[in-house]
């Protein structure tokens, strides 16, 4: 009996061995983040090549973002299962109706500034007063009006372009920037940091974060280890490419290229650096990434409703998902 059972043994050991080696079918899923290829998602590209969506299950397709390739409509009309977009972009958005949930909030402080050249006589708010300030459209314009409006500033608004031209030339003594792409070209145009007075707004008690990864409120209902996996094989992806800039910016630049935008190393490079300023926590009191803070989600809310952009501010706990998410290494 003994020999036969040592028999049967041996037969099955081998058949748990292979069942537990065999790997569970991949999950497909589809992500687009809501501009083209840059530094900006430096690390859901890296996460992509790196294969780590696919070690946690997810065969994942990237899509293509732009200036005609809207992230949060993609994701909204189920064009895509994952999609990033600014959080006062999500909150109009909640509020209007949308199935959408924040399931990761990556950006923590908001890039968006205002800078003046020093030669203008400006180096604190009040100074702006009689100045010509330029703004892009939309929800860019957020921040700068409660600005405006915190210091009580008499102001020209001018319309900005996609460039930074007007503000080179004089034709505006302020003009909006992000940190991590105008900023750095208003220096590589030749002006020195020391010429330029900046004005951060989350040192303004005006912080707004920016980037967050969502979902629709149908994926998590189905799947959310799926929601779940994608949000800590990116925030992975983050983390080494923070840990390993060089080889980040040669995965960002094989994009870029691809989709045939204009490639500069040294500027991917900055905006990687600037990611990182942003995304990652400073001290103790700084959230971990991926975490959105109830204080930022009302501060933002309710300068949207000051603004007249939403009637309701949707509710919290309606907005987010939590799960185990959070990776460290």
């Amino acid at each position: 009996p003994f020999a036969f059972f040592f028999l049967i043994l041996l037969f099955f050991i081998p058949l748990c061995i292979y069942a537990d080696n065999v790997q569970k079918p991949l999950k497909k899923a589809s992500f687009i983040p809501q501009w083209s290829p840059q530094a900006q998602f430096a690390g859901y590209y890296v996460a992509y090549e790196k294969g780590f969506y696919r070690d946690l299950g997810i065969d994942l397709e990237l899509v293509q973002g732009g200036p005609y390739r809207s992230s949060s409509e993609k994701l909204e009309n189920d064009e895509a299962t994952f999609a990033t977009m600014w959080l006062c972009d999500a909150i109009q958005r909640k509020s209007r109706g949308s199935k959408i949930v924040n399931i990761a909030q990556i950006v923590q402080r908001s890039a968006l500034m205002l800078v003046a050249k020093k030669s203008s006589g400006i180096n604190k708010p009040e100074d702006m007063n009689g100045k010509k300030m330029s703004l892009w459209r939309a929800d860019f314009q957020i921040q700068p009006r409660a600005f405006i409006k915190k210091y009580n500033l008499n102001v020209n608004i001018i319309p900005q372009s996609y460039t930074i031209n007007l503000f080179l030339r004089d034709g505006v003594q302020i003009a909006s920037a992000m940190w991590y792409n105008e900023y750095h070209t208003i220096i590589n145009a030749g002006i020195d940091p020391q010429e330029l007075t900046t004005f951060f707004f989350y040192e303004h008690g005006l912080n707004f974060p920016e980037d967050g990864i969502y979902t629709l409120e149908k994926t998590l209902s189905k799947d959310p280890e799926l929601a779940m996996a994608f949000v800590k094989a990116s925030i992975k992806g983050w983390i080494y490419a923070f840990e390993k800039p060089n080889e980040a910016i040669d995965i960002v630049m094989k994009y870029m290229k691809q989709a045939k935008v204009p490639a500069n190393r040294v500027h991917q490079k900055w905006m990687l650096e600037r990611m990182k300023d942003i995304i990652m926590p400073r001290n103790a009191n700084d959230p971990q990434i991926g975490v959105l803070r109830q204080q930022d989600f009302i501060l933002v809310a309710n300068e949207l409703q000051k603004a007249g952009l939403i009637k309701k501010i949707p509710d919290f706990s309606g907005f987010i998902f939590k799960g185990d998410t959070i990776v460290t290494k």
